[in-house]
């Protein structure tokens, strides 16, 4: 551990050709700047340079006036390289015009050897540039990464978003369309026949598929956003959609809370529960799980955490995840695509044969 009275050190490349001027610089740098630590590495021509930069260094040091060795050469080598350390000129008095010139190639800054008492400024100044140059850049690409993520996830929730309007579709098609179109059928029959017996029959059976209408249209309202969501709040509906989903498929299961439910819920609510929901499924189609345990908890600002655990056969999460969405794993990344959106990251931890655990924070 760096002891707090140690001074800072800062590591510095001269790129000099006399050695007797690397050492006035090291005793100029430390009367002027006792409270740190100056280390200096001296090369003089181009290969040694070279080797040098194979190593971290804070500031080049660079003379202007060297027989084997430049500057701009030195500068040229850093572009190559594509190597942000900054370089500062440290030579003997040069023209006006060399000068701008230096800096212009890319030197950050230019002093003469007769004003070293300034040198720390200098490098101290150098040094915060590039940090904030470096931090610009982390700032940029974090900035670009999170672009391509949304433009990613935007095209994905076109995908979603269609893919459930499809399965919606396919339900009010399939199963209480053709229920409504059976009590059709059996009403016009009933109005048709003249016998009394056979009418009743008839209006009997309507009235059964009327009621599994009903039922029907409660099961998609449901699934959909449960009353209980709104009515009871969130711990009821979460446990009324794992009663719903466990309890047919010979699953035990537990529901907890934590923290105070807010009497008004976000819509983070739905989320959370749509979560449970699909989680639930997964687990009864692949899991062959004999437990699922979900805690919620309450957090402050709104927030609600949501704890997803079964103890099933698990799967190799890398294998399944790592690609394109498809048949295998349109559940998993339905779950991940929908926390993403509420501003949340959904974590999966899970092997073969050890069951899954997911979290999200909403």
């Amino acid at each position: 551990m760096t002891n707090a009275s140690e001074p800072a050190t800062i590591r510095l490349l001269s790129v000099e050709d006399n050695p007797d001027d690397v050492e006035l610089m090291a005793i100029a740098l430390e009367r002027a700047d006792p409270h740190r630590r100056y280390v200096l590495h001296r090369v003089d021509d181009a290969p040694g340079f070279t080797e040098a930069l194979q190593q971290d260094f804070d500031v080049i040091l660079c003379d202007f006036n060297m027989p084997r060795f430049s500057p701009y050469a030195a500068l040229q080598i850093l572009v190559a390289r594509r190597c942000g350390t900054p370089l500062v000129v440290v030579t003997r008095a040069i023209g006006e015009e060399a000068a701008v010139h230096v800096l212009r190639c890319g030197a950050k800054d230019y002093l003469t050897k007769d004003k070293l008492g300034t040198l720390p400024q200098i490098i101290e100044r150098v040094m915060t540039e590039r940090q904030r140059v470096l931090e610009q850049e982390r700032l940029g690409r974090e900035l670009e990464s999170a672009y391509r993520r949304l433009k990613k996830l935007s095209a994905r929730l076109v995908v979603a978003q269609e893919r459930e309007r499809t399965v919606i579709s396919r339900e009010l098609h399939d199963q209480l369309g053709q229920t409504l179109t059976g009590m059709v059928i059996h009403l016009h029959a009933a109005k048709r026949t003249a016998d009394p017996a056979t009418a009743q029959k008839h209006t009997d059976t309507a009235m059964d598929m009327a009621q599994g209408a009903v039922k029907q249209l409660k099961t998609l309202s449901f699934s959909l956003r449960p009353a209980q969501l709104d009515l009871l709040g969130l711990v009821a509906a979460a446990q009324s959609a794992v009663q719903r989903i466990a309890e047919p498929a010979g699953l035990a299961f537990a529901v907890t809370s934590r923290g105070q439910e807010p009497k008004v819920l976000g819509e983070t609510a739905s989320v959370a529960l749509r979560l449970v929901q699909e989680a639930l499924n997964n687990v009864v189609r692949h899991a062959q799980a004999s437990l699922i345990t979900v805690r919620l908890r309450f957090l402050p600002d709104g927030r609600i955490g949501v704890l997803i655990i079964d103890d099933g056969v698990g799967f190799d999460k890398h294998v399944l995840l790592d690609g394109q969405p498809s048949e295998r794993n349109v559940g998993l990344y339905g779950m991940i695509e929908r926390t993403e959106l509420a501003g949340g990251r959904l974590h999966i931890r899970t092997r073969p044969g050890h069951g899954v655990a997911m979290r999200a924070v909403l």
